[in-house]
C-alpha cells in the first residue's frame, strides 16, 4: 500500500500504526467503506457500541460528547434513544462555530428521526449551533481513534482535532478528571502499548469498546489541565475559522 494519510508526515512513527490498521482493515474486509485518512468504520460498530453502554458510567450520563464520524453512529443513536443529550463537533472543526447540540426531547417535537440526527448530515442540519463555551458540563465523552492500547493510548487520523477539543474542555471545566473517556474500535485495531507512548498532551483512554470485548484500561496517569497553545500548528490556526479568537479569550481567562 503507497497510499499516504491526509496528515502524514507529523509524526512518522504514529504515520506508520495508521497505515498499518488502514491498510489491514480494508485487507481483512472489515472496514465498512474507505478507511485511509479518516477515523475508519468498521463491521460490529453496533456491538462495540452496546459493549460500552455496558458500563455504570455510560448508564448514568445525562450529557455526552462523541466525535462526529461514521463509526460512532450507533453510540449517537443509543444515547438519544436513552435520552441522552449529545454534543458534537462539526466535522474538522471548518465552520465559524464549533459544535452541536442534539436534544432528544427537541427532535422528537419536531419529527425529526434519532437515525438521521445521528449521522453528520442530519445532526449538521438539525443541531443547534453552539460555541466551545455553551457545550454542558459532560458525563461522558467519546473519541474517534485509529490505533489504540490496552493501556489507554491512542492515535487518531493524525489531525489533532480530538486533543486540541479535549484540551479546550478540559480548560473550561466542560470535562473534569471525572469524566471518562472511551472509543469504540474493531479489535485489530489494538496495538502494542509500546507503539502509541502517552504524551503530556494526550488525554488517556478510561474504556475501549470493540466487537468483541470492554477494556477497561485503569489508566491513573496525570491528565493535562488546559491547552498548550505553543503545541498548536500553524495549519490548524489557517485550517479552524475560530480558533485564535478562542485562543484569545481563554489566554484572557487565565490572565483572570
Amino acid at each position: 500500500m503507497t497510499e499516504e494519510g491526509r496528515w502524514a508526515g507529523r509524526n512518522p512513527d504514529k504515520d506508520v500504526i495508521r497505515n498499518e490498521v488502514w491498510s489491514g482493515l480494508e485487507r481483512d474486509g472489515v472496514a465498512v467503506g474507505p478507511a485511509w485518512s479518516r477515523i475508519p468504520n468498521f463491521v460490529g460498530a453496533d456491538v462495540a457500541a452496546w459493549h460500552l453502554a455496558q458500563t455504570p458510567a455510560w448508564k448514568a450520563a445525562k450529557t455526552v460528547k462523541t466525535n462526529p464520524d461514521a463509526p460512532q453512529i450507533p453510540i449517537r443513536i443509543r444515547a438519544l434513544y436513552e435520552g441522552k443529550v449529545v454534543f458534537a463537533p462539526v466535522p474538522y472543526l471548518t465552520h465559524d462555530f464549533p459544535y452541536l447540540r442534539l436534544d432528544p426531547e427537541k427532535l422528537q417535537a419536531r419529527g425529526v428521526s434519532f437515525e438521521l440526527a445521528a449521522t453528520a448530515q442530519g445532526f449538521m442540519e438539525h443541531g443547534e449551533r453552539i460555541g466551545f463555551e455553551d457545550v454542558a458540563p459532560l458525563d461522558f465523552a467519546v473519541v474517534g481513534s485509529v490505533a489504540v492500547t490496552r493501556i489507554g493510548g491512542r492515535t487518531g487520523k493524525g489531525a489533532g482535532f480530538a486533543d486540541l477539543e479535549t484540551a479546550i474542555f478540559r480548560e473550561l471545566g466542560i470535562i473534569s478528571d471525572r469524566t471518562p473517556i472511551a472509543t469504540t474500535v474493531h479489535s485489530s485495531q489494538l496495538v502494542d502499548a509500546t507503539r502509541v507512548v502517552l504524551e503530556s498532551h494526550d488525554s488517556p483512554l478510561d474504556y475501549v469498546a470493540t466487537e468483541l470485548e470492554l477494556i477497561s484500561t485503569n489508566n491513573r496517569d496525570r491528565r493535562p489541565g488546559g491547552v498548550e497553545w505553543d503545541r498548536v500548528r500553524p495549519d490548524q490556526f489557517e485550517n479552524i475559522p475560530f480558533l485564535a479568537e478562542l485562543r484569545d479569550r481563554m489566554l484572557k481567562r487565565r490572565a483572570g
